[in-house]
């Protein structure tokens, strides 16, 4: 199955994922939790990871990181034709954690994580401006995050 298929949760993918968003818990704890073999998690952990919906990572608070500003950018597309190839353009930057086409006032939503303010000059002027066609962009820094976790 690639990425590019939609993948089709049962219960057991749903429960899997959504034990595994709350805490770290192990296999044979979800299996209990689950009523299903610890063989069956492996499998379907496997599976989930392979088609790309899950990915498991340890993420940390962005308040408990000194010196580093994280932001959100937000990113105005010349042509609407280009947003999924820019969107991903802009996603290989360096200090770009994702990137979301979106609706409303802009086309793209880039969060990044720059070393203090100098680094989110640096980002705008030395990488970002670098990607053709964006028409415009804005700044939003995250002063304070409640249950974010990058």
């Amino acid at each position: 199955m690639s990425k590019e298929e939609p993948m089709i949760l049962d219960e057991t993918d749903k429960g899997i994922v959504e034990h595994l968003r709350q805490e770290h818990v192990s296999n044979t704890e979800l299996a209990r939790i689950l009523d299903v073999s610890e063989g069956t998690i492996r499998q379907r952990l496997k599976r989930l990871r392979e088609s790309g919906v899950l990915k498991v990572a340890a993420g940390i608070d962005p308040d408990a990181l000194e010196n580093q500003q994280a932001a959100m950018i937000a990113v105005n597309v010349g042509k609407a034709t280009l947003l999924e190839s820019k969107a991903k353009e802009i996603a290989q930057l360096p200090h770009v954690l994702a990137v979301s086409i979106v609706s409303g006032r802009y086309d793209l939503m880039a969060e990044v994580l720059v070393d203090s303010n100098h680094g989110l000059v640096d980002f705008l002027t030395g990488e970002l401006s670098k990607i053709t066609d964006i028409s415009a962009s804005e700044s939003f820094l995250l002063l304070k995050s409640y249950g974010k976790y990058i």
